[in-house]
């Protein structure tokens, strides 16, 4: 089954020139199927682009997937056209009464700020504690994984001495965790983050189970609630080109900033990027979309609690 979006989002044309499999919600309520019903809260500046991103990793399932984009009132986006916010996101407000199977929430360029000191602090935790008995399963990236881990079990961000920044290796810890089906014994992820979450801390909540670790980049996911919540340190959503336009931008704006290690060819930012992460990408959503997600949650959408 293709993934179900709104009429005219632009992901649809970028989509299809790759040749995935995409309807808007006309042609799909055409279909008598139940799909799953995913809110998509998404804090990056740039949200078409990560809009892009997330829809061609969910769109590898055989299931009908509907999203449904949810924009804060307490922030203004102000890298995104206001007619676009208008046409395809709905205020928290106007949702949180609702129930949903899946929930995932992106990272944000924020890491330098202490959480409570983030303005939308309040109102995304409003969403974090509504999501514990309104969503199946959530999966929080980057940042948000993050906060999220904060606000539910105190875990705290440490700053980096440098950006961790490239594509690096990592192994499972528990290879028979169904979010891993398909995965080799090595995958690789990239991640672009100025903070990082440390193993003796999550190893401290009984809650918390991790999953997969990386010798350069750290804890890359861990669980809680049996699959309830997915808190992943990555960007395996990322595009081919991302890393490369993010060193490219902080080149150009003067920042320190080192080349995005295992990513260039022959580690020259001159030539082209080296995707080694695209495969398992769409195996992990493809994963907690199947087992975590369309797995468990009930036929009648009101019965999640």
């Amino acid at each position: 089954m293709p993934l179900n979006i709104p009429d005219k989002l632009p992901a649809i044309d970028l989509l299809k020139e790759e040749n995935i499999f995409v309807i808007d919600t006309s042609r799909a309520s055409t279909q008598d199927i139940r799909p799953l019903k995913i809110a998509f809260l998404n804090l990056m500046p740039i949200k078409i682009t990560t809009e892009t991103d997330l829809i061609r990793v969910l769109s590898n399932t055989p299931l009908q997937v509907e999203l449904e984009f949810i924009k804060l009132k307490s922030h203004t986006s102000k890298n995104t056209p206001i007619e676009h916010m208008k046409a395809f996101y709905v205020a928290f407000d106007d949702i949180k009464k609702h129930k949903y199977d899946g929930l995932i929430v992106t990272g944000a360029p924020i890491e330098h700020l202490d959480f409570e000191q983030v303005t939308y602090w309040d109102e995304i935790t409003e969403i974090f504690d509504w999501a514990k008995t309104n969503v199946t399963s959530s999966f929080f990236i980057c940042w948000s994984a993050q906060a999220a881990l904060y606000h539910y079990y105190g875990i705290p961000k440490y700053p980096l001495e440098k950006k961790m920044f490239g594509v690096f290796e990592h192994t499972k810890i528990d290879p028979l965790n169904p979010i891993f089906r398909g995965f080799d014994d090595v995958f690789y992820a990239p991640h672009s983050r100025h903070t990082e979450i440390r193993r003796f801390d999550i190893e401290k909540v009984p809650a918390l189970t991790i999953l997969s670790e990386s010798e350069d980049s750290g804890v890359y996911m861990a669980m809680a609630r049996n699959g309830r919540e997915f808190f992943i340190t990555g960007h395996s959503e990322y595009a081919p080109e991302t890393l490369d336009m993010e060193y490219k931008r902080d080149v150009n704006k003067g920042l320190p900033i080192e080349i995005p290690r295992n990513y260039y060819k022959d580690n020259d930012p001159s030539k082209q990027p080296v995707v080694r992460w695209r495969s398992h990408a769409n195996l992990l959503f493809t994963n907690w979309l199947n087992y975590f997600v369309y797995q468990e949650t009930p036929y009648n959408i009101e019965d999640i609690h």
